[in-house]
């Protein structure tokens, strides 16, 4: 436990209805008792004064205190939610810098805090990370499930399987064979198999899970005045990309973020396709193809285009369906009445929750490290076993090698290089 005790506003700067400033840490219960005058009950709310180092009277704060052990941190907490004045802020928070053994906590300190003593594991900092971050209810559903724990539930699943194996192969290395010949092999193989089989299908939603976090990617293609830039303009109900009957307009890539139900959308106007009449037009149409090639969806205006790339997800629109004579191919659409953006954007949501639907637990590229290293750690064990008893010292050490990797998962181990980095996404006061 850290010898500092530690404050920081944790809701915004700014004027509001209430701030809150937190504390952390063994000097805690004196802070209180300086500062309210009498040390609250614990965890109940309880209206006391605040006074400063010389005796004048700050505010009048709810205030809450959470003995050792009994906190978010794990640590004797505090919060005193004050009346929401910029000045009121600064006061207190004047006050407590100039207090012995108090100090201003770093960004994610709190959080770090709850990690070091137990309180959380890496994933669930993880995926408080995600939450605190969270635009949208498919990353806010996501995140809280790594935050409630459900990764190292799973994680603990696992181990204890694998506790199991590994403590009858330890057996068979420490007694002949005449001693024990309960234990079947192929059951071990078997269990390992299982074991190996639902590391590898976690992994696989990973890729998914971080497109969840970051964004999909939907990429308006076809050729000059087809209508692109005008569409962009419709989804994002104001004018972000100019428009012209003049061809080639769009030089460069146009982004637009929208929440689609609760998915995190990027739609990405695009230069048109066509051979290029100078160099600047012919970079943009350069940019347009390496995005498409990258894109989770790809609109096209024109089904000839398709042709040009590899096989991906796409659909075909018929864009400006409102004048006579166009295209009638794909879904009908006018970016000028709105007729069909309702089923383009129900058919892109669509392919994109088929592909939530493959996301599990793990969200992380960490994660998916962590447990294909431990799938192939159980493959080779399992290689081992097969061979028969006289390899079992070989299969026990990757199966050591599988626990390892289990351990950096949820962070038990081998996590320091990453700490960093997470932590510096974080606010102050968390």
């Amino acid at each position: 436990m850290s010898a500092d005790t530690i404050f920081a506003l944790a809701t915004p700067q700014g004027r509001s209805g209430v701030a809150v400033i937190r504390l952390s840490g063994a000097k805690v219960p004196r802070a209180l008792f300086d500062i309210c005058g009498k040390l609250p009950v614990e965890r109940v709310a309880s209206l006391l004064p605040i006074y400063s180092l010389d005796g004048e009277k700050l505010d009048t704060a709810l205030v809450l205190y959470f003995a050792d052990g009994k906190s978010f941190t794990g640590e004797a907490s505090a919060e005193l939610h004050l009346h929401g004045s910029p000045a009121i802020i600064s006061a207190v928070l004047n006050d407590l810098g100039a207090r012995e053994g108090l100090r201003a906590a770093e960004a994610g300190e709190f959080t770090r805090r709850a990690l070091e003593n137990g309180k959380m594991d890496l994933a669930q900092v993880e995926g408080l990370s995600a939450l605190l971050e969270a635009e949208t209810e498919v990353q806010r559903i996501q995140a809280q499930r790594v935050l409630s724990g459900a990764l190292r539930e799973m994680a603990d699943g696992w181990r204890s399987g694998l506790l199991s194996v590994m403590g009858q192969i330890e057996a068979l290395i420490d007694f002949s064979e005449e001693e024990i010949d309960t234990i079947d092999l192929s059951q071990l193989i078997e269990t390992n198999k299982v074991i190996e089989n639902e590391l590898r299908q976690e992994a696989k939603g990973v890729g998914v899970a971080e497109r969840v976090r970051s964004g999909f990617e939907v990429v308006l293609l076809g050729p000059p005045n087809a209508g692109k830039s005008t569409l962009l303009n419709a989804l994002a109900k104001r004018d972000v990309a100019l428009t012209s009957d003049i061809a080639g307009t769009t030089r460069d890539l146009i982004e637009v973020h929208l929440d689609l139900h609760g998915l995190p959308v990027s739609v990405v106007d695009t230069a048109g396709l066509r051979e290029a009449e100078n160099e600047i037009e012919s970079m943009g149409i350069e940019r347009a193809r390496k995005r498409a090639a990258s894109a989770d969806i790809r609109i096209w205006f024109d089904a000839k285009a398709i042709e040009s790339f590899e096989t991906g997800e796409d659909i075909l629109i018929s864009a400006k369906s409102d004048l006579a004579g166009m295209n009638s191919e794909g879904i009908k659409v006018s970016a000028v009445t709105g007729d069909g953006i309702p089923a383009l954007l129900d058919e892109v949501q669509a392919k994109l929750m088929g592909r939530v639907a493959s996301v599990q637990t793990a969200t992380h590229s960490r994660h998916a490290d962590a447990l294909l290293r431990g799938a192939k750690a159980l493959d080779s064990a399992r290689s081992e076993l097969e061979v028969g008893r006289e390899r079992i010292e070989l299969a026990a050490e990757e199966m050591r090698n599988a626990l390892s990797a289990l351990d950096n998962l949820i962070g038990s181990v081998g996590v320091e290089d990453v700490l960093g980095e997470i932590f510096s996404n974080f606010c102050i006061g968390k």
